[in-house]
């Protein structure tokens, strides 16, 4: 049995939009595959050791809560960063997605710092963009998954030029409404406005982190091949999003 460690933070501020549903989900999917997750909550003030997690998890907010942790996580940001650069993997989702990149500024005119992990800014825009929203993705060469989930935010998500973003929006609005994209995603690194949360309905994006996180407790550059799961059920759920993503109609 391998231990993966998961670093979640600010469990008790970033938390609207079932957050703990996707931890739950790669703790139930490693456990099927004989490893056991251990979660450590890292709140306001407490320390990110470089090497101790595998895996760092960051959930959603509203913009009084991002306000909140901003200045928390910036002091963060030169652990986080040789994290990353040690082959740590991360999983941001809406908010916290919005503060890995170099900022926020929200809808009243706050602007909240972010770390850099991702190479992305965001500006809060006046009309919400709500809904449920199907990508397709390529994470590995040559092979192309959807990603279903559901979005809403106020936020408009510009990557820097030759950024790689997570997937091309088949229906929805993704980063901005426009550009065809949604999320960004560089090395083990994602961040996303997916949520409802994400991995329940999308296995293959779970395994995929399980496999980034394993890779980094083993010490290797390339993640293991995990052992497939009856995923009946998932794929249903993955499915029914995806179907009413579709029923919408596709913007680009």
């Amino acid at each position: 049995m391998t231990a993966v460690r998961v670093g979640h933070l600010y469990p008790d501020y970033l938390n609207i939009y079932a957050d703990r549903g996707n931890i739950a989900v790669l703790t139930r999917r490693a456990a099927w595959r004989g490893h056991e997750l251990e979660v450590a909550a890292l709140g306001m003030g407490d320390a990110v050791v470089p090497g101790e997690h595998d895996l760092y998890y960051v959930g959603g907010g509203q913009d009084r809560e991002q306000l909140l942790v901003a200045e928390d996580l910036v002091r963060k940001s030169e652990a986080l960063h040789e994290a990353v650069g040690g082959g740590t993997a991360v999983l941001a989702v809406c908010g916290g997605y919005q503060l890995l990149g170099r900022g926020y500024r929200g809808f009243h005119g706050e602007d909240m710092p972010g770390i850099g992990l991702l190479p992305l800014e965001t500006v809060a825009g006046e009309r919400r963009m709500i809904g449920d929203v199907l990508l397709e993705c390529e994470l590995e060469a040559g092979e192309k998954q959807t990603l279903a989930g559901f979005e809403n935010h106020a936020g408009r998500t510009q990557l820097d030029p030759g950024s790689e973003p997570l997937g091309r929006v088949l229906a929805g609005f993704g980063n901005d409404g426009e550009s065809g994209f949604e999320g960004c995603r560089s090395g083990r690194v994602i961040g996303t406005y997916l949520h409802g949360p994400l991995l329940p309905r999308n296995p293959w994006l779970a395994d995929w982190l399980l496999a980034q996180a394993l890779a980094h407790r083993l010490g290797t550059d390339e993640a293991p091949q995990l052992e497939p799961l009856p995923d009946e059920l998932e794929h249903r759920a993955h499915e029914v999003s995806a179907a009413r993503a579709r029923s919408r109609g596709g913007r680009f």
